[in-house]
Parts: structure tokens; C-alpha cells; sequence
């Protein structure tokens, strides 16, 4: 709706053109719209386009619950928990420490530095792999932990078939995170969207067959995700080589990727425990749910995934933000960086705003809730674009364990509210978080950042 709104100025001020020559005052003016007016266009198409693509990954483990959820109460518990270890232990880790390359792949080819792109996404692959031996040890462990926590163990048996399945394809899936990231941050979106679609066709075909053909149950659900996320990797790798997506960026495998690992580590380290303990709290939603009933933890398995659904359209403009401020400080232009963060926030909160107005008109509280989740994942995305992940790492550690948590845990338990009391304590959490980033952000010295960007590009350039 903006976007349409403001397509048209354009055009009607085409003939106040020549005025401007006579009052020179008002030609700043119409040079700030056009670039407004770009800048919008630029945010709207990301955002689009990230949607689309983030659903896509998302869907493939929502259709194998919801396939699993026709086997039975306890087969649904069995996945959800199995789905929540893995992204607790495996999938949040690979997730966090790729989103280093947020900051540095965004500031990277902003500078244009095209060359460098390719070797610090060579040294977030050996990184990532070297990711997996950690996971996997825990990964192998799931039923004894399970047991340890109280958890059924006819579920905690069932979660330990799906995770050991699911094991080979985590590499994969940590892959073709850098592979979405390494694209996303330069302003490719569609290929995700694509290999996307492909995967999830895949997965609903192989979940069909191997749960009611075969009749291979809680381990078929798990075969289908295994070879969905693997073709996910393997898709979007082969349309990146097919259509020449990495030429301008990579020039093979250089030595230089061995070298500089603690500048990746020092962004990637934040940036995990920034996302692991927002994304941690809500998986532990879960085995907390699981210590009430089976259907308390089917019902939190249903919320959650809802929720992360309609957490897609805020995550679209975070993900446009986090690009679009990361390119312009590694260019240099810190007017652009500031301004595409305001646009982020406000892109994020009234895009979102107005959808929810129209659709619960009758709820308004759940409006104002929403409102929230938006800010937070606008303004998390503009401090990895900027590279200022610890504050947000502190932010959500504080915010999500130290009120969130705390407040949910003793009204679901001591107020016997079950989730509904888990939920009350999140969204609190959730509201002084976007209060504190929103003023942090309205703080921020955006020409001291855009020097720093400057000052680490001088250090590690990259001559090759």
C-alpha cells in the first residue's frame, strides 16, 4: 500500500522540475523523496520475497507434524518434542552462528569488496561443520535427557527414532543457512523461494508415502524431513552454480579462509546467543508443557507453530533492515544506514498493524501483542546489521530469563495456568525488549558505526 502510494509522486512532479531552478531551495527535497521513495521499493521487495522464503523452511516441519498428528496423541508429542530438541541442540545453533554473516557478508559487499564475500563465506563453512560435532553428541543423547527431565518415555522413545534419523541432514541444514545468507545479504531472495517450493512438494509427497503407504510412522516422518532438508541444501547449490549466482564473489577455495577466524567469532558468538535464547525459551515452552500432559503439549506444539507463522511478516522487513543497514555502513553512507533502520521499524510495526486491524478488529489486544513481536524483530535485525549483537545478546538474556521466564514458569505452574500463564510471562518480556531496543536504536551514534565498519575493512582487506 505504500509502495503504491508513493509510486505515483514521482510522476506528478516530473513538470515542477523546471521550477526548481528558480527556487533551488526545493530541489534537496525532491532528491530526499526519490531516495525515500527508492529506498521503500528496495525494503518491500526484500521483505516480499523473504517471506515466501522463510515460509518455505519453516513448512517442511510444520507438514510433518501435522502428518504425525494423525497417528495419535502420542506419536504428535513424540515429533513436536523430537522437532524441539533439534532445533534447541542443532538448528538454532547453526542459525545463530551463521548470522555472523549478516553483519559481515552485508557490510562486505556493500563496500563492494566482491572477492572478500566469497572467503568469509568459505571460513562460515568450515566453521559450521566443525558446529555439528557438538550437536551431535547431545543429538545422540536424546532419550536419557529427556527421561532425566520427566517426559514420557514412550515419547522420549519416539523423539530418540526421529532424531537419530535426522542427524546426517544436519550439516545440510546448516549449509544451505550460509547458502540463504550468502544470497540474502547481497539482495537475491527468489532462489530460496524456489528450491523452497521444490523441497516442500518433495516433503509432503514423501510423508504421504512413507507414513500411509508404507506405514513407517514417527521414522517415515522423519526420512521425509531428513531428505527435504538435504535436498534444500542440494537445490539451492545447484541453481546458485546453474545460473552463475557465485562468479562475481567467489574465485575458489583460498588459504585465506584459515586465517581471521576470531572477527567471525567474535560477531557469531553474540549473534548465537542473541537468537538461542529468544528461540530457547520458547522450546522449553514445550518440555514444560510435555510436564503437564501430552495434550498441554500438543496444544503448545499447535501455538507455537502458529505463532511462527504469523512471525514470518515481521521477520520479512528484519531480514530487509538487517540487509539494507549492513550494505549502506559498509559503503560508507550513514544517512542511508539510519534512515533504512527507521524504515525497517516502521515498515515492520504498521505493515503489521494494519493487517491485524482488519483481521481481529473484534480482539484489539491481541493486535497490540503482535505490535510487539514486530518491533523486536525489526530492531534485532537492525543491530546485526549494524553489528552490535552483544547488546542484543544481553537484551534477550536479561529480558527472556530474567522476566519473561521466570513470570511465565510461576503463573503456569503455581497460578495453574498451563501455557496460557507461559504465554502471559513471554509477552511481557517481549514488550520491555522492544521498548529498550527501540530507545538503544533512537541512541545509536550511526557515524561512529559507520567508522568502525571502515576501520575493520582497512584491517582485514583482502587482496586477491
Amino acid at each position: 500500500v505504500i509502495y503504491q502510494l508513493l509510486r505515483k509522486r514521482p510522476q506528478r512532479t516530473r513538470p515542477l522540475r523546471k521550477k526548481c531552478r528558480v527556487h533551488k531551495e526545493r530541489a534537496p527535497s525532491s532528491g530526499a523523496y526519490t531516495q525515500l521513495h527508492q529506498l521503500i521499493y528496495q525494503m518491500l521487495w526484500l521483505c516480499r520475497h523473504q517471506v515466501m522464503a522463510q515460509l518455505m523452511v519453516f513448512l517442511v516441519s510444520f507438514v510433518s507434524t501435522v502428518f504425525c498428528g494423525h497417528l495419535g496423541k502420542t506419536e504428535l508429542a513424540g515429533v513436536a518434542l523430537a522437532i524441539a530438541v533439534i532445533n534447541v541442540t542443532g538448528i538454532s545453533i547453526g542459525s545463530g552462528l551463521s548470522s555472523a554473516c549478516d553483519t559481515l557478508i552485508s557490510q562486505t559487499f556493500g563496500s563492494r569488496n566482491l572477492l572478500k564475500v566469497g572467503v568469509i563465506l568459505q571460513r562460515a563453512i568450515l566453521i559450521q561443520l566443525l558446529a555439528c560435532f557438538p550437536c551431535w553428541a547431545i543429538l545422540i543423547n536424546t532419550e536419557p535427557i529427556l527421561l532425566a527431565v520427566k517426559q514420557s518415555p514412550e515419547v522420549a522413545r519416539l523423539s530418540q527414532i526421529y532424531v537419530k534419523i535426522f542427524m546426517p541432514a544436519l550439516p545440510a541444514t546448516f549449509i544451505y543457512q550460509l547458502e540463504a545468507r550468502y544470497l540474502q545479504n547481497q539482495g537475491i531472495i527468489w532462489p530460496q523461494v524456489i528450491t523452497g517450493v521444490v523441497a516442500n512438494l518433495l516433503n509432503a509427497l514423501i510423508n504421504y508415502i512413507f507414513l500411509y503407504v508404507l506405514g513407517l510412522g514417527v521414522a517415515g516422518s522423519a526420512w521425509a524431513n531428513t531428505i527435504s532438508q538435504l535436498s534444500l541444501a542440494v537445490m539451492l547449490y545447484s541453481y546458485i552454480i546453474w545460473k552463475g549466482l557465485h562468479k562475481a564473489t567467489w574465485a575458489g577455495w583460498s588459504w585465506e579462509c584459515l586465517e581471521d577466524w576470531d572477527t567471525y567469532v567474535h560477531l557469531a558468538i553474540p549473534s548465537m546467543i542473541m537468537l538461542c535464547a529468544e528461540w530457547w525459551t520458547y522450546e522449553i515452552g514445550g518440555f514444560l508443557a510435555g510436564l503437564i500432559s501430552e495434550v498441554e503439549l500438543g496444544a503448545q506444539s499447535v501455538v507455537y507453530e502458529l505463532a511462527n507463522i504469523c512471525y514470518m511478516f515481521p521477520l520479512g522487513f528484519s531480514v530487509a533492515g538487517s540487509v539494507r543497514v549492513g550494505n549502506a555502513l559498509g559503503a560508507g553512507d550513514t544517512e542511508q544506514a539510519k534512515l533504512s533502520a527507521k524504515l525497517a521499524m516502521f515498515c515492520a510495526v504498521s505493515v503489521c498493524l494494519s493487517v491485524l486491524v482488519g483481521i481481529l478488529k473484534d480482539k484489539i489486544s491481541y493486535v497490540f501483542t503482535y505490535d510487539e513481536f514486530a518491533s523486536v524483530a525489526a530492531s534485532g535485525s537492525i543491530i546485526r546489521g549494524a553489528g552490535k549483537q552483544k547488546v542484543g545478546a544481553i537484551c534477550n538474556i536479561l529480558g527472556y530469563y530474567g522476566v519473561g521466564f521466570p513470570i511465565g514458569v510461576s503463573l503456569m505452574f503455581a497460578a495453574k495456568l498451563g501455557i496460557m500463564g507461559l504465554w502471559t510471562g513471554l509477552f511481557t518480556c517481549v514488550f520491555l525488549q522492544s521498548s529498550f531496543l527501540i530507545f538503544y536504536l533512537s541512541r545509536m551514534n550511526w557515524k561512529k558505526a559507520t567508522v568502525e565498519v571502515r576501520e575493520q575493512r582497512h584491517n582485514t582487506q583482502v587482496f586477491i
